[in-house]
């Protein structure tokens, strides 16, 4: 398996990873009888060329983050292939312009509402290609692999700082939507984004120092366990719209 790996690596391009990924899960639906479904993950990591004295070094790089690119192409006999792209790992804060309020409120309920809050995520964005029916159909629109990915983070970023968030809940939908009307061969969208909170810290009891409401300048990031909001935004079938 794994020297199956490298050897189709080094004969096939492996970029961009959609199209490795569908060429090495077909490889072992085609060349094996008793294997009718095959998967193959591909993560792409970002890594940056360092500069030296202001200038890029020849060939030295850095890790860029922990954020990925992840691709899964399942290959299944007789159904063609189907593919998955996907960001992840890619860690957003705001300090503003996100609310959440007029939620379902319970004996159970201790979270506060409020108009105004730091909004933290770490994103999980894919989107999911129309069905291709071999490699060469994959092969054929290689190049919009790359530009759904940029589009699809560009979208992310822009959507989640300029937003005026009513929720999570309601500002992943409009990625969602937006992804969609940008890339028309994808057929769903999806995003995972767990919360992570910063609360400001009472400090009053410190001859009364003001660290709470507009006065929160200090806060911290909490361990508890809390919510994971996750979200897909699919095309109807008989007519392609959302």
């Amino acid at each position: 398996m794994k020297q199956t790996i490298y050897i189709l690596a080094k004969e096939n391009p492996v970029n961009p990873p959609e199209l490795y990924a569908s060429i090495l899960a077909s490889h072992f639906t085609d060349k094996y009888k008793h294997i009718h479904a095959a998967t193959a993950k591909v993560i792409q990591h970002r890594w940056t060329r360092m500069a030296v004295n202001g200038e890029p070094h020849p060939h030295s790089f850095m890790r860029d983050g922990g954020e990925t690119r992840t691709v899964e192409a399942v290959s299944s006999k007789g159904k063609g292939i189907s593919v998955r792209s996907a960001i992840a790992g890619l860690l957003v804060l705001k300090s503003t312009g996100s609310a959440f309020h007029g939620f379902v409120n319970d004996e159970f309920t201790i979270l506060k509402p409020t108009t105004d809050r730091i909004l933290s995520t770490e994103v999980d964005c894919g989107w999911l290609w129309h069905t291709y029916g071999n490699v060469q159909d994959v092969k054929t629109e290689v190049r919009e692999f790359d530009e759904a990915w940029k589009v699809a983070r560009d979208i992310t970023l822009k959507t989640f700082a300029t937003d005026s968030s009513a929720s999570v809940q309601n500002t992943m939908y409009k990625m969602c939507e937006d992804i969609l009307a940008s890339v028309p061969s994808v057929t769903a969208v999806d995003y995972s984004l767990p919360n992570k909170h910063y609360f400001e810290i009472d400090l009053s009891w410190h001859n009364g120092l003001k660290n709470t409401g507009k006065d929160a300048t200090v806060f911290a990031p909490q361990s508890d366990p809390n919510g994971l909001i996750q979200c897909t935004v699919a095309r109807d079938k008989n007519d392609g719209s959302e």
